[in-house]
């Protein structure tokens, strides 16, 4: 492998890493800064952050998979704490949707 597909792979991985965290981010500053405190100041009702939080929650949780995905694909060095940061974002995630699940539904 050339020195130059080899620095278009890293770049591949640092940018769905850095995506799948920031979608993982605003995620959660849509929940629980946004949401709770600007919603009610331009009359958005309370009931809203699940609407909002699940789909982005879904994204976030299918982000860091192919994150993941990306850094086990090929002998990298730092495919294991990569794997270990986004799975701990996942299970973060996967409690905020089912929140957001029995919200809607419960």
């Amino acid at each position: 492998m050339t020195k130059t597909a080899i620095a278009s792979t890293t770049e591949a991985e640092t940018r769905t890493f850095s995506v799948s965290m920031v979608v993982s981010g605003v995620r959660c500053g849509l929940t629980y800064v946004i949401l709770p405190f600007l919603a009610p100041l331009v009359g958005v009702g309370s009931g809203v952050g699940p609407w909002v939080g699940l789909p982005l929650g879904i994204v976030a949780i299918t982000a860091n998979v192919f994150s993941i995905r990306r850094f086990w694909s090929g002998n990298r060095r730092w495919k294991l704490p990569m794997a270990v940061i986004n799975l701990s974002v996942i299970v973060l995630l996967l409690v905020l949707v089912a929140g957001d699940l029995s919200e809607l539904f419960g």
